[in-house]
């Protein structure tokens, strides 16, 4: 073999890998699209609310490749891809999901959303921040998010029980016979089968997706967390995308926002506290990842809280103030990457600056938008 050919052999490979990580993605895709279509119909067959469906069906039909990644990188002893494929995600979901999915179409925020999902994905992400802070995610810690996951879906489903005993009775005064619990055994069956293909394609996505990513990392120098914020974030979140837009198009927009609130709690406290607890020593946390990266997720995850309460929409302006703080964070992590020296300025002016002056901002324009409703209401 002459020395062009040991020259090209490294060129293959590389690649190889990225045509291995194209592949990944795109069986993950449909895996999730499968998934959900299933997940979706056996909910509505069910009688569920579109926002319960997005807290619940499509948020785990959608994180599931969160949590198929998360899980082979902590068995593989990749635990950095997994925490930084979840910070990632729902770093990815907030902004440029969320932002996407408002700047189309200004989304309506529930009540629901507004007093006990959203505070909920604050508190779990400040959480996150906190169990990181000493270096590592132990496996203790995993299994106290873990059953946190359980209590809150506890909640979720006797709050639907009570929802469709209301909805019986309401029908049974209006004379109405609507059968609430009977689904036809076939699309029971078709449904279900849906469903379980689609997990199978997530852990066959999920095992190409790790494998090359990890590889495309070691080869260029860049370091795992950060393919795991933005390669493994945005590849794994792309059916949140797809699924946010859809509803968000389609007029559902209590899903579309459900499903990326619903989306970030399973990310922070079934992936992350899976992974956790697979990982044979914890997920290590360097402390550049978490004054910035998860810093960043929880300030963000904070942004949104006042955001939704201003005339219960994350309006369109909103949306794309989202989106562009996505691309300024994503740039910073490509500058961070290169070596560029600013970025270490760049990275506390974003997270303790910008972001709190936004958070200041939106609750100066809650609190006078009430102020004025109040006026005109007397």
């Amino acid at each position: 073999m002459s020395a062009d050919n040991f020259v090209l052999l490294p060129q293959l490979k590389c690649l190889m890998n990225y045509l291995w990580l194209l592949i990944g993605l795109i069986v993950l895709m449909l895996g999730a699209e499968l998934l959900v279509r299933g997940a979706v119909a056996l909910a509505e067959l069910a009688k569920i609310s579109p926002l319960v469906i997005g807290l619940t069906v499509l948020a785990f039909g959608t994180s599931a490749p969160e949590l198929a990644v998360s899980a082979v990188s902590s068995l593989e002893g990749e635990a950095e891809i997994a925490f930084g494929n979840v910070v990632g995600s729902n770093i990815v979901n907030l902004l440029l999901i969320l932002g996407l999915s408002a700047a189309i179409v200004p989304l309506s925020v529930s009540r629901r959303l507004l007093r006990v999902d959203v505070p909920i994905m604050v508190v779990a992400s400040f959480a996150a921040w906190v169990a990181a802070m000493n270096g590592t995610i132990s496996r203790l810690e995993g299994a106290a998010m873990l059953a946190a996951f359980f209590i809150y879906n506890a909640w979720l489903l006797h709050s639907t029980a009570r929802d469709k005993r209301v909805a019986k009775a309401a029908a049974a005064e209006l004379g109405e016979t609507a059968d609430f619990d009977k689904v036809p055994f076939s699309k029971f069956v078709l449904n279900a089968l849906l469903v379980l293909i689609g997990l199978g394609l997530l852990v066959v996505g999920a095992q190409l997706l790790v494998d090359s990513a990890t590889n495309i990392a070691r080869a260029i120098g860049v370091s795992d967390v950060v393919i795991g914020l933005t390669i493994v974030a945005i590849g794994t979140s792309l059916p949140e995308l797809a699924t946010s837009l859809a509803a968000a198009i389609k007029g559902e927009r209590d899903m579309a926002v459900g499903n990326v609130v619903g989306s970030n709690l399973f990310n922070l406290l079934l992936v992350l506290s899976t992974a956790a607890i697979l990982a044979p020593t914890g997920i290590p946390v360097s402390q550049d990842v978490i004054w910035f990266d998860l810093a960043f997720m929880t300030l963000v995850a904070l942004l949104c809280w006042p955001m939704c309460q201003t005339q219960m929409q994350v309006t369109r302006t909103e949306g794309i103030t989202l989106a562009l703080l996505y691309v300024a964070y994503a740039s910073i992590l490509v500058a961070d990457a290169k070596g560029v020296t600013m970025v270490t300025t760049l990275k506390p002016i974003l997270c303790y600056a910008i972001i709190p002056l936004l958070i200041l901002g939106i609750l100066g324009k809650s609190m006078l938008t009430k102020r004025r409703r109040y006026i005109t209401e007397k």
